[in-house]
């Protein structure tokens, strides 16, 4: 008996350390590497990469050069997590921009795998600052639940303090991860931003432990900073965007995080894939952040 308590605890133990570490997949990219080829649901990313500065120039399938509607500029900024991380801002070709999107990818992905599925917005005038957490891409140090918090908020701080941003309105645009990671510092970033857009993201993570492994994903998991609860403290304007038919975070945990946050608040339900909100309903997303500014103007 006593063998099978402790075979029960150990793969517990064992379980909680899985679902726990799944949380933060980070794609790490080695310094060396200047020629870089990412495939995405979208598209084949092939750039080369400045060494120093990480500034891409993206290249077609023959290796020639690809003129873009939109500048990317490359920027290499210190987080308060002690390390130095690699963020781009993309900026409309010919368009003065007076909104600055400030954009939390997910997961799985890193800056140049999920830049696209934001640049749809480009063209509607929006300028979009970028950047990978520690651990991710190019940026420095190990990917954690606080390295990523600090991170984010960092990456604020730097485009409130940049010359390409300066009088700009702001708006924090969280995708998946980075959805919960926005409805986490909201509360703290409030006074900062004039706006916040979750798409596609999980509650908290014991509610993802629950859908997949069910009661038991639910007891293991360590609850750290739980959205459902961070989101009750933000009071400016919020837009949460979810795919009823979104096959990696269930519809209702966003309406989870809908119900939990105060007005003024709008919920957009969508179809599509999993992030894909930008891409498909790139004027609808538009006129609702262009809404969203003008309630707090």
């Amino acid at each position: 008996m006593k063998h099978k308590i402790l075979l029960i605890l150990v793969s517990c133990l064992l379980a909680s350390c899985a679902l726990n570490n799944q949380f933060l997949q980070p794609t790490k990219i080695p310094n060396t590497v200047t020629n870089l080829e990412i495939t995405t649901s979208f598209d084949t990313i092939r750039s080369i990469v400045n060494p120093k500065t990480r500034q891409p120039l993206f290249l077609n399938k023959k290796g020639d050069t690809i003129s873009l509607n939109y500048t990317v500029h490359s920027m290499i900024f210190k987080s308060s997590s002690g390390n130095n991380l690699n963020g781009w801002l993309l900026k409309p070709k010919n368009q003065i921009s007076e909104i600055t999107i400030l954009h939390l990818h997910g997961n799985g992905g890193l800056l140049y795998s999920q830049y696209k599925s934001m640049e749809p917005l480009l063209k509607f005038g929006f300028q979009i600052f970028l950047f990978d957490y520690s651990g991710y891409g190019f940026s420095e140090g190990k990917a954690t639940r606080e390295n990523i918090i600090k991170d984010a908020t960092s990456a604020l701080s730097y485009i409130i303090n940049s010359d390409n941003i300066q009088n700009n309105k702001i708006v924090v645009y969280g995708h998946s991860l980075g959805g919960n990671l926005a409805a986490i510092i909201a509360p703290d970033i409030e006074d900062s931003i004039d706006g916040l857009i979750i798409e596609g993201a999980f509650s908290n993570h014991k509610d993802v432990a629950a859908n997949v492994a069910g009661f038991v994903g639910r007891l293991i998991v360590r609850e750290k900073n739980d959205a459902l609860k961070t989101i009750k403290d933000y009071n400016k304007p919020l837009l949460l965007i979810h795919s009823t038919e979104d096959e990696t975070i269930p519809y209702e945990m966003g309406k989870k995080i809908f119900h939990s946050a105060n007005k003024p608040k709008e919920l957009f339900t969508i179809k599509k894939c999993h992030m894909c909100g930008p891409r498909y309903y790139g004027n609808e997303i538009s006129n609702k952040i262009k809404k969203m500014i003008n309630y707090t103007e």
